[in-house]
């Protein structure tokens, strides 16, 4: 079996953890072997660097800190490739577009984010979950970090995941309808572009 790997992308509070999840279970009904990963993965010195200027503890410029993100994925290349190569199917939540749309946001050249992770193993399909700024805010009031508290900057990062959503193997999903709706959309998107094999 060849090995697929699938990437969530979007605002926060879109919905990303709850649908990986969900589809990870669909995989599994459907027999295929699933590994799950969240970027940042908080469990290095990388990701606690990024944990301490997402809380306001270090200054990092954009660049510096989306070339964290990016070393970030790169700590997990080794071990997705091998999952990969053993036919598994790999779901994350966040991946790369998440530094292009989030660097671009900020200014950043999206061309030399996308190059910076070329040698990274490119998803088969990315699937945005397409929420409004002001939808991200309203599901989360409380404990916002500095990303989540700019509406023009989430305003930006909505249309960089836009832009880059016009790909081929991109599906743009709208992230404001209920759950269930949103599933029965992503499955149907996965059936007819990367169904299990």
């Amino acid at each position: 079996m060849d090995g697929l790997l699938i990437a969530f992308e979007g605002l926060d509070q879109s919905g990303k953890e709850t649908q990986a999840r969900r589809l990870r279970a669909w995989f599994q009904h459907a027999g295929r072997r699933v590994e799950m990963l969240d970027f940042p993965c908080y469990t290095t010195h990388i990701a606690e660097e990024i944990a301490a200027a997402l809380r306001g503890e270090r200054e990092y410029g954009p660049d510096a800190l989306q070339l964290l993100y990016i070393a970030n994925r790169y700590e997990y290349r080794a071990r997705i490739v091998a999952w990969l190569q053993a036919g598994a199917v790999v779901i994350c939540d966040r991946y790369l577009a998440s530094s292009i749309a989030y660097g671009e946001a900020q200014g950043l050249d999206p061309a030399w984010l996308a190059d910076t992770q070329r040698h990274l193993p490119q998803p088969d399909l990315t699937i945005l979950l397409d929420i409004a700024p002001a939808t991200a805010v309203e599901r989360k009031a409380r404990g916002r970090d500095r990303f989540e508290r700019d509406l023009g900057l989430l305003s930006r990062v909505r249309e960089s995941y836009l832009r880059q959503a016009a790909a081929a193997n991109w599906v743009r999903i709208d992230g404001e309808r209920e759950k269930d709706e949103v599933t029965d959309a992503i499955v149907e998107a996965i059936s007819a572009r990367l169904a299990p094999r």
